[in-house]
């Protein structure tokens, strides 16, 4: 617990020592973009059988850069949310995610330059296990919640790809649900913060695969000192196919992988096609 609080307080300074000495200096390049999809099949006498289906997903996404001859502040978010209705059940979740990151970086003139981060995630709404009757909530808005604060040294391969390593430490935040995220079933006491001293490495990647579509990827690992051989995993993928000025198409393939969590890899995948636009 030591190493996390000096870490943190040196993430949290030199954020705030940056943004002080920079919030006077050039404007921000900001970009923030939303998405609506909606998908509908209805039945009336339909010989051959079916069901009523309706679901609908929203997607917002946004990128703040200040970029400073000595400093480089980069803020980006991700924000989507979708529910589905089959026949006479219940309206139920089928994607929820907010994630937000902040990256600090001062700019040695070298291709490896330092850097501080901070990182969040959680989701919006509750999720339910639906094989339980009645079914049984077993996560919440910041329950869990995963938070990591790191500092260490980065560098821009090329204009398509980055990468980051350091110093870290987690936290997993839980109220009502802490097992399976953050209570140690090693203990008697059941434990709603997990607390990691560790390492990260993070790898964006963002290609223009044409001039109507775009990939981007990001590769998150840590390992806490405390387990070495355990390494977690989160590889976020998508892929956005413009169809014209306001339709897209989007892809997204997540796998996740964190043995306190499962012991088994897991997948989230999700295909859209609808309405986009460009607020900023």
């Amino acid at each position: 617990m030591k190493h996390t609080l000096i870490l943190a307080l040196i993430v949290f300074g030199a954020l705030g020592s940056i943004y002080g000495q920079e919030q006077a200096a050039a404007t921000w390049e900001k970009s923030i973009v939303g998405g609506v999809n909606m998908a509908q099949t209805g039945f009336d006498n339909w010989a051959a059988g079916g069901e009523n289906a309706f679901a609908w997903q929203l997607n917002l996404n946004y990128k703040f850069v200040k970029d400073q001859e000595k400093f480089n502040w980069l803020n980006t978010g991700k924000f989507s949310y979708g529910t589905t209705k089959t026949g006479d059940a219940d309206m139920v979740k089928s994607i929820d995610e907010l994630k937000t990151e902040s990256v600090l970086t001062y700019k040695l003139g070298s291709t490896i330059n330092p850097y501080v981060a901070v990182t969040g995630e959680t989701q919006f709404a509750s999720g339910y296990d639906y094989s339980t009757i009645p079914s049984t909530e077993i996560s919440a808005f910041l329950d869990p919640g995963y938070f990591r604060e790191s500092i260490g040294a980065g560098a821009k391969l090329n204009e398509n790809i980055s990468t980051r390593m350091g110093l870290s430490l987690k936290q997993t935040v839980t109220t009502d649900h802490p097992a399976p995220y953050a209570d140690d079933v090693e203990t008697t006491e059941v434990e709603t913060l997990r607390s990691e001293f560790g390492a990260e490495s993070v790898t964006d990647i963002s290609l223009n695969l044409s001039e109507t579509s775009t990939y981007t990827s990001k590769l998150e690992l840590f390992s806490s000192f405390g387990g070495l051989d355990e390494i977690d995993v989160a590889f976020d993928n998508i892929l956005v196919v413009k169809v014209s000025k306001y339709i897209n198409m989007n892809a997204n393939l997540k796998i996740v992988y964190d043995k306190d969590i499962s012991l088994k890899r897991q997948i989230k995948q999700s295909m859209a096609l609808g309405l986009s636009y460009t607020f900023i």
